[in-house]
């Protein structure tokens, strides 16, 4: 089923961020309650000792941080130059405070005078501060400065996830929800296929991804133009997975875990995060809504590589039905300041903005993302939100990427033993290079030296992934194909319980497939051997080049894109 190949390439972004991230460089520790549990109960009863689950391998190198930092602008200019991406921005903190934050490339790689600017990455502009009423430079093609800095906004894409885990975990703070609350007990009429884990599922198991929801399900419904309830909705007909043993990436599910806690709050979650975190936090051009992306002067534009080359995305990429698990936009110099709060156990400015035992459980691995393949290979994990894990160093590291296909590369890492996190947000379709800085600096804190070819291991990843879906693709159309029958034997109304309705109308002479709220979204169909008709596509989920069948057989018909893990792709004459 092709369907089942690009769900299993999705399901590879988690793997490549937990295999080849956190499981080359940075496999996960146990989860157990011992360890650390039982070294504090015992401390009352013998001398204060050295905390074996904090023990590294190999204590940093001589001035680790200032040197990693001192490479850090060769690096980002050696991956422009190598991938030609638009641009870049980049942070890193250390000692309570943002040490390096700048931008590189572009905001818009459509302005006429662009030059080199757009591959060469060497015109690093320095980090700025906007007072309060000042007009920040202007963004996305316009007359002002087109160079990226450290206060220009990207969409974060799934980092996300990892900054909602924090909403929530203010949330725990203040005993408005636990992570072990039911979702059902606050987001009234949401359902699940089955009646026990509909009622059991808890905000910690979505954001663990242990529902037993599919890979990714509802992304589709959301390309389809549903808006959030109606995809929570949809939810109901989707068959589950084994509850709390199967890991599967869900935005939805996240979404849902959400949506629930910010109605316990009384809020939207667009408000809740903006009251939680961003505000408490001085992240002024930061939001969860995509009307303020859009409102940003100084944002970057997404892009997307064509024949080898970048250009403008065809569509501005509207993350707002899946806000909690991925429509956040922010700078990195915001970023920054989250980053801070994180090293500091929940602190930031001397202030306790979230509780250190509300946080601990988010970092803390909770779930197998990436099982080992080998007796010497090592696990990756996710904890809520997170990717948690351990270095071949020893040391503790906390994670996450983003990545829109339609035009955003986002990462960060944390390394709490050394006192130091990087981000890196780039705002072209993901090619693993922000991953592939973020896996280069934290090799040079902690030997000294890049120890792995990280590019080459993410690239190839992200690559694999950017293929069209379609088991039709590179296939020429046959020589004498069968006729098609009458077109009134053809249209009419089919449903699917998981996708809704698809039309199938006539338009010109041409058979047109009509599906989502109102029939939004229409593709015309192009008559391939007998009954059996082809359509192209291109959006979040399917990559460009993408060609669904659709095979119409009496009162069925079977659409080939959407015979996924959600559905059978059956759609039925109503």
């Amino acid at each position: 089923m092709v369907v089942h190949t690009r769900s299993r390439r999705r399901r590879a972004v988690t793997a490549v961020t937990s295999l080849i991230a956190v499981g080359v460089m940075a496999a996960a520790c146990d989860s157990g309650s011992t360890g650390s549990d039982a070294v504090s109960s015992s401390s009352s009863a013998a001398p204060a000792q050295a905390n074996p689950q904090a023990a590294v391998a190999q204590p940093l190198p001589d001035n680790a941080i200032d040197n990693a930092l001192g490479k850090l602008d060769g690096l980002v200019d050696s991956l422009m130059s190598s991938t030609k991406i638009p641009g870049m921005a980049v942070a890193v903190v250390h000692g309570g405070k943002t040490v390096y934050a700048k931008g590189f490339g572009v905001k818009d790689i459509g302005v006429k005078d662009i030059g080199a600017t757009a591959g060469a990455g060497s015109n690093g502009s320095a980090s700025r501060s906007t007072a309060a009423g000042a007009s920040p430079t202007s963004g996305s093609g316009g007359t002002g400065d087109n160079k990226i800095d450290a206060d220009t906004v990207f969409p974060l894409a799934s980092m996300s996830k990892p900054i909602g885990s924090t909403v929530i975990a203010k949330q725990v703070t203040d005993n408005v929800v636990g992570w072990d609350t039911p979702v059902v007990a606050n987001l009234p009429g949401f359902a699940l296929s089955d009646q026990y884990v509909t009622q059991n599922v808890t905000v910690a198991d979505m954001y663990s991804h242990r529902s037993g929801l599919p890979d990714h399900a509802g992304d589709k419904l959301e390309d389809m133009g549903y808006d959030r309830q109606q995809i929570l909705a949809r939810l109901r007909y989707v068959p589950l997975d084994p509850f709390r043993i199967t890991y599967n990436y869900t935005n939805y599910g996240v979404t849902a875990a959400g949506e629930s806690v910010a109605r316990k709050a009384g809020s939207d979650w667009e408000t809740l995060s903006e009251n939680a975190i961003y505000g408490p936090l001085g992240m002024n051009h930061t939001s969860s809504r995509f009307r303020d992306f859009e409102a940003e002067p100084d944002r970057v534009v997404g892009h997307v590589k064509v024949d080898g080359t970048w250009v403008q995305t065809p569509a501005q990429r509207d993350p707002d039905p899946q806000a909690p698990a991925g429509g956040v936009s922010s700078s990195v110099n915001d970023v920054a300041k989250w980053l801070t709060m994180l090293l500091g156990n929940g602190t930031y400015n001397g202030k306790q903005i979230v509780a250190e035992k509300a946080l601990i459980p988010a970092v803390t691995p909770e779930m197998v993302s990436s099982p080992s393949h080998s007796e010497d290979s090592r696990a990756g994990y996710y904890g809520y939100g997170f990717n948690v894990s351990v270095t071949e160093g020893a040391r503790t590291t906390f994670s996450h990427a983003g990545a829109f296909s339609m035009g955003a590369g986002t990462n960060f890492l944390v390394l709490p033993s050394a006192d130091v996190a990087i981000v890196a947000l780039s705002n072209a379709s993901p090619i693993g290079a922000v991953d592939a800085l973020c896996g280069e600096f934290s090799d040079l804190v902690q030997f000294g030296e890049v120890r792995h070819d990280w590019r080459t291991l993410y690239g190839d990843a992200y690559e694999a992934m950017a293929q069209p879906s379609g088991s039709l693709v590179g296939q020429k159309p046959p020589a004498n194909p069968a006729p098609a029958p009458p077109a009134a034997s053809v249209v009419g109304t089919y449903q699917n319980d998981v996708y809704g309705p698809a039309v199938i109308r006539e338009e010109n002479g041409a058979l047109v497939l009509a599906m989502g709220p109102g029939g939004v979204t229409t593709h015309e169909l192009t008559h391939w051997d007998g009954s059996s008709y082809t359509f192209p596509l291109r959006n979040e989920n399917a990559e460009l080049g993408s060609i669904s069948k659709v095979a119409v057989d009496g009162p069925q018909m079977t659409i080939e894109y959407y015979d996924d893990d959600l559905s059978n792709g059956v759609f039925t004459r109503s």
